[in-house]
């Protein structure tokens, strides 16, 4: 008996095993799963939130901060002569535990950030473990990967958007600067200097405004983004209600939804690799201007 005779036997080798799974475990799994997902999302919810309150808070005490010394410096002025002990005294106990009350409240809320770090970090390996438990290559799998995609279209939008406004209030300042500079310089008549540094200002910030539009291309980013997230939606549409190619060469004979699937998850692994391929080329774009111009 030679060393090949146990494949020509028939028998599935130990590579290729893979352990079945029911009908009721799998859907234990995606129930699972979908449980992970849930909870993940939320703590990064409550951690956003959290992050923003904390940015709240700082600004508002900063704000509090300059208030009582503005409102400080009109006590001071007053009394200063009449109670000078009294006025120096309480201004400092005022100052002082203003400060250790905002340190306090801010080293609060970074612990409570921290523990919610923690806590997202272990959601995220939870859900991670979740989801190597399901069986990728059953139809199940790959129906999450297409409902993962809803995820990828968002942020390939809210990118998108945020570039958009970003290039939008640049441009703002760009046009809006253009036209005050241009009328201070009708204005000035050579006698005011502070029209002539108004005007020299506002040229200096539009030219940074327009140079900074021109290298980071923020409405190639957002236009390609939205191209990306526009395309990966058309493909989720057609796929899940079998519409051009999605729908097979026969009429007759439809695709079944394990090669929809399949198909759907190609489509996107390339649009994906597309959108990192322009992303890099205007990296590469924005390098070589700068290159030419030093």
């Amino acid at each position: 008996m030679t060393a090949d005779a146990g494949f020509s036997s028939g028998e599935p080798s130990r590579s290729d095993y893979r352990p079945s799974l029911t009908s009721e475990q799998e859907r234990r799994l995606q129930e699972d799963y979908r449980g992970k997902v849930k909870e993940f999302d939320q703590l990064e919810v409550d951690l956003r939130g959290a992050r923003t309150l904390q940015r709240i808070f700082l600004l508002s005490m900063l704000g509090a901060t300059a208030l009582a010394f503005l409102l400080g410096y009109t006590v001071i002025i007053g009394l200063w002569i009449t109670q000078p002990s009294f006025t120096r005294y309480a201004g400092l106990v005022i100052v002082t535990a203003l400060w250790a009350a905002m340190g306090r409240l801010f080293w609060i809320k970074r612990q409570e950030i921290t523990t919610k770090s923690g806590e997202l970090r272990n959601a995220l390996q939870d859900r991670q473990t979740a989801a190597a438990r399901l069986p990728l290559d059953s139809p199940s799998g790959l129906r999450i990967y297409r409902e993962a995609s809803l995820e990828i279209i968002d942020q390939y939008r809210r990118g998108a958007n945020r570039n958009r406004r970003v290039h939008n209030f640049f441009q703002v300042i760009i046009i809006t600067g253009s036209i005050v500079t241009s009328s201070l310089t009708a204005m000035n008549n050579g006698n005011s200097i502070a029209l002539r540094l108004g005007a020299a200002s506002l040229s200096g910030f539009v030219g940074i405004s327009a140079g900074v539009t021109g290298y980071f291309k923020f409405r190639e980013r957002g236009y390609n983004l939205q191209s990306t997230a526009d395309e990966i939606e058309k493909h989720y549409n057609a796929s899940q209600f079998m519409l051009d190619e999605y729908a097979g060469s026969d009429s007759n004979s439809h695709l079944s939804e394990d090669d929809r699937l399949r198909m759907f998850a190609r489509y996107v692994e390339r649009l994906k690799e597309e959108q990192r391929k322009r992303e890099l080329q205007l990296e590469q774009s924005s390098s070589a201007s700068e290159e030419h111009a030093s």
